[in-house]
């Protein structure tokens, strides 16, 4: 074997999702597109809002060449920070200021970052069930381990009441998804207050801050007038990533930002690391055209109509039907707990009826699947009659209006 044993690893347990999607792909030259119901990947379906159109053509028009396409400053340009500092302040009352913001290639290149920054090897950081299943390859591209918090399956919220039983001097940081992907659970600012004083708790007794990672990319993706606390006001040493992929839907443009309060431990020490990690990571900087795009963006106001559409009539149908599912308050994914113990044996059930689903043990949460209802509405009103086949087949009545 010529590759390492790390990327071994990671090519055995590369991503479940991308899998099942390329699965969809296979069953859909088989019985037809509009015969597949594929609930598996996170593809925003809402399309760009026009002003993301404007502000290209006008960035290209009115820009030069060379700066629009040259290199800039590792950490982006120095408007665009000076831009998204200021839409925080505005909309959060904090204080960053330019050197807090560090463009980054999406949240998920402001979560290596951070993880380069902070890990040596074998330091541990904490992920609470359910979470995004690329965290475990995230953190062991740095020599990490990821140790898992068992989800509160009661209402979704941080597993607490267990959490200093997995907090120890090799602790380096947590990663904590709000709202949250799988569950759609938005975390309540009295749980991040209750997080905060475990942690200056737990900081005392291990001798050394535990940073908390809050990846942020659906902050915008929220229903029935639920708001999302903005981290940094409950969790002192809280670092955020941030992404434009689902509020703006511009996964494929890789764009997003790190933010660094000026609060946290060691704020000029871990500031200049993560410029550098920004550079060493390979990308060196963030996308130039879509940083301008970005600025040009950020009081635009997600439009989650659809997706509360989708959001409804899924959770009510499949509820009516005798499926037991998590009612999401964010994101746009839907929680279903499985009829039986074993996940998989449900998906391979659910592919049956050419239902893609998501088990839910790549997330750390066995007994779940995942729906992802970023899709047209039309597909999930077509996948009703397939879900309530499933449902019949395990006993339950299966019925449904709409």
């Amino acid at each position: 074997m010529v590759i390492s044993k790390n990327m071994e690893n990671l090519v055995a347990n590369s991503s479940v999702i991308r899998r099942l999607f390329e699965e969809g792909v296979e069953l859909a030259a088989v019985v037809g597109k509009e015969n597949v119901y594929d609930y598996s990947l996170g593809n925003p379906s809402v399309p760009p809002p026009k002003v993301v159109k404007k502000a290209i053509y006008e960035i290209l028009e009115s820009r030069d060449d060379n700066f629009i396409h040259g290199y800039m400053n590792n950490s982006g340009y120095e408007e665009v920070r000076d831009a998204v500092a200021q839409s925080l302040n505005d909309r959060f009352d904090t204080d960053f200021v330019r050197e807090s913001i560090i463009m980054t290639a999406g949240a998920a290149g402001a979560l290596n970052c951070i993880l380069r920054t902070l890990l040596n090897y074998k330091d541990e950081v904490i992920c609470f069930a359910p979470f995004f299943g690329e965290y475990r390859s995230y953190i062991s591209n740095f020599g990490g381990e990821t140790i898992v918090v068992p989800a509160d399956t009661k209402d979704f919220q941080l597993n607490l009441d267990v959490l200093d039983d997995y907090i120890n001097e090799k602790t380096k940081a947590m990663i904590i998804n709000n709202p949250n992907n799988p569950s759609g659970a938005v975390y309540s600012a009295e749980t991040l207050d209750r997080l905060q004083k475990l942690l200056e708790a737990a900081e005392k007794r291990i001798g050394h801050p535990i940073y908390v990672i809050s990846d942020e990319p659906y902050r915008e993706l929220v229903y029935d007038g639920v708001t999302v606390p903005f981290m940094t006001k409950h969790i002192k040493n809280c670092l955020v990533c941030y992404s434009f992929s689902k509020s703006l839907s511009l996964p494929g443009e890789r764009i997003g930002y790190l933010a660094i309060p000026k609060q946290i431990d060691a704020y000029e020490e871990m500031q200049a690391a993560l410029v550098v990690a920004n550079r060493c990571l390979g990308y060196i900087n963030a996308p130039s055209l879509f940083q301008l795009v970005a600025k040009e963006c950020l009081y635009e106001e997600t439009d989650v109509k659809a997706y509360n559409e989708n959001r409804l009539l899924l959770y009510n149908s499949l509820t009516q039907m005798g499926f037991e599912c998590v009612k999401p308050q964010g994101a746009f994914y839907l929680f279903m707990k499985s009829p039986v113990p074993d996940e998989s044996q449900f998906v391979k059930e659910a592919k049956k009826h050419n239902l893609i689903l998501v088990s839910a043990t790549t997330f750390g949460c066995p007994g779940y699947v995942r729906l992802a209802y970023c899709v047209s509405n039309d597909m999930i009103r077509r996948s009703l009659p397939a879900f309530s086949a499933l449902a019949k087949s395990y006993g339950m009545k299966g019925e449904y209006s709409v």
